[in-house]
């Protein structure tokens, strides 16, 4: 008589959907890279270069968290956690420091048809995979997820802002409205930062 098959246990089909989900993270915002390193490039925009930054930092955090999840004890979950705050910092100081001095500047970006298409179709994404982060850290217990997973919403938020200010642009001639959209993303980096530094993670 066959012995019975062990059902997985719910921890471990949590556990898969959260690298599941870290790794379609990654891979959206791999090719989010040279997509908007494109569009920049072409529009000249600050919004989109700093979009950009924001998808770099968004593969550093899922890299992180992936490491993090093969092996949850203590002290690399806390580091896994600190590794992310710094990401938040650099990239709410970069994104503060490229649209002020656009906007001292009075720099004109381009239209971008490439940029707004792609930050809405990734304002989507990211938002539904921020949910499904949210959803798995809590069924795991995992503050490192739950975490990575408000990246992936800051993300969302900077995708919808991007994406405004590319649309006023393009419709309206508000120059102004590239770099401003880069301060959406300053407020929720700076305040992930300071929540993990002063230990309410």
């Amino acid at each position: 008589m066959p012995a019975p098959v062990e059902e997985p246990s719910s921890d471990g089909v949590a556990l898969r959907r959260g690298v599941a989900l870290e790794r379609i993270t990654l891979a959206w915002n791999v090719v989010g890279v040279a997509v908007l390193g494109v569009a920049a490039i072409e529009a000249r925009s600050v919004a989109l270069a700093g979009f950009g930054l924001d998808s770099l930092v968004e593969i550093g955090a899922s890299t992180v968290v992936l490491w993090e999840l093969n092996d949850t004890d203590k002290m690399r979950r806390t580091s896994s956690l600190r590794l992310i705050g710094v990401a938040f910092i650099s990239l709410s100081l970069y994104v503060a420091v490229q649209s002020t001095v656009v906007l001292l500047t009075g720099y004109h970006p381009k239209h971008s048809l490439l940029g707004i298409g792609w930050t809405a179709l990734t304002a989507m994404v990211m938002f539904a995979l921020a949910a499904g982060k949210a959803r798995v850290g809590r069924e795991l217990g995992n503050p490192v997820l739950l975490l990575e997973g408000r990246v992936t919403f800051v993300d969302g938020l900077l995708a919808t802002a991007v994406l405004i200010g590319l649309v006023l642009n393009a419709t309206l001639h508000a120059w102004w409205a590239d770099p401003l959209a880069g301060y959406v993303i300053v407020f929720y980096g700076l305040k992930e930062f300071i929540t993990i530094f002063s230990g309410h993670e």
